[in-house]
C-alpha cells in the first residue's frame, strides 16, 4: 500500500483542482472528463427551469402561503442577456401582488431561481424551514413567500416596495462554480425599494451541503435581521458578528425550542 502524498492529504480539505498530474504534456484523461462533467453541471444549473412543486409542498406543510411570480425578463435567454429586466416584476406579477399591497409585513421572503435552479431545489426549503422558528420567535409578520422565475436579487426590492415590507430576505441560486453548482445565497435588505444598491444589503453565501449548512445560514440571517430591525440598516454599515455566538464553528442552537 502506498502512503499518502501531500496532494492527497490536501484534497481532503478542498474541492479545488490541485495536483492533477500529467499525461505527457497534458492532463490525465480522467481529469479532463471530470472537468467536462463539472462544466456540464454548471451549465445545467443555469439553464434548467426549476420545478417549484416540491418547494411549494414543503412550505405548505410549514403553513406558509406561496405565490408564484415572474420577473419582466420573461424567458431564460432574455434573463441572461438583460439583467435589468430580472430586477423588475412582470406586469402580471405586479397585478397579482397588488391585492396584498398595504399589509406592510415585517419581512418579505422571495425565493428566486437566479443563476442556479439546482441550488434552489437543493437548499431553499431547508433554509426556510430552519429560519421559520426564528421568525416566529421574534414575532415577525410575514408576507406570502414569493417563488420567482427569472429572478435577480433586486427583484426583492421591487416586490418589497409594492408590499410595503420593512425588510426583504431574498434566497437565490448563486452563479455556479466548477465545484459548486448547487449554492444558494441569502440577501437581506432593510426598507427594500427600487434603486437600492448592492452595498445596502448583506449577503450570506455558499449555503449548500459542501458549504454553510441551512441551519447556520438561518442563524446568520436571523441575527442580521434582528440587528436590521433594531438599527434600521443593512449593508456595509451592518457587520455580521454572529460568529461570536457560535461554539466551535457550529450553531449552538440552530433553532429555538
Amino acid at each position: 500500500m502506498t502512503s499518502d502524498t501531500p496532494w492527497t492529504v490536501l484534497r481532503r480539505f478542498t474541492d479545488a483542482r490541485i495536483g492533477l498530474g500529467l499525461s505527457g504534456s497534458s492532463l490525465p484523461i480522467r481529469e479532463v472528463l471530470k472537468f467536462a462533467m463539472a462544466h456540464a453541471h454548471a451549465r445545467d444549473a443555469v439553464t434548467t427551469r426549476i420545478n417549484w412543486d416540491p418547494i411549494e409542498d414543503t412550505l405548505a406543510g410549514l403553513e406558509l402561503m406561496t405565490i408564484r411570480i415572474e420577473s419582466a425578463a420573461g424567458d431564460r435567454d432574455t434573463y441572461l442577456r438583460r439583467p435589468d429586466l430580472g430586477r423588475c416584476l412582470s406586469t402580471e406579477a405586479r397585478e397579482n401582488l397588488t391585492a396584498f399591497a398595504g399589509a406592510s409585513p415585517d419581512l418579505l421572503i422571495l425565493v428566486g431561481d437566479g443563476l442556479s435552479s439546482t441550488g434552489i431545489a437543493a437548499n431553499a426549503a431547508a433554509m426556510i424551514a430552519a429560519f421559520l422558528p426564528f421568525a416566529r420567535r421574534n414575532e415577525w409578520s410575514l408576507a406570502p413567500v414569493l417563488l420567482a422565475n427569472q429572478a435577480r436579487v433586486a427583484l426583492g426590492d421591487d416586490a418589497g416596495e409594492l408590499l410595503g415590507a420593512r425588510a426583504a430576505l431574498v434566497l437565490i441560486g448563486e452563479r455556479p462554480g466548477l465545484s459548486s453548482p448547487d449554492s444558494l445565497g441569502a440577501y437581506l435588505t432593510w426598507a427594500p425599494r427600487v434603486g437600492r444598491k448592492d452595498g445596502e444589503r448583506n449577503c450570506i453565501s455558499n449555503i449548500r451541503s459542501g458549504g454553510l449548512s441551512a441551519g447556520e445560514g438561518a442563524f446568520k440571517a436571523q441575527w442580521l435581521l434582528c440587528e436590521a430591525f433594531r438599527r434600521q440598516i443593512t449593508g456595509v454599515q451592518l457587520k455580521d458578528e454572529s460568529n461570536y455566538l457560535l461554539e466551535g464553528n457550529k450553531v449552538a442552537e440552530q433553532a429555538p425550542p
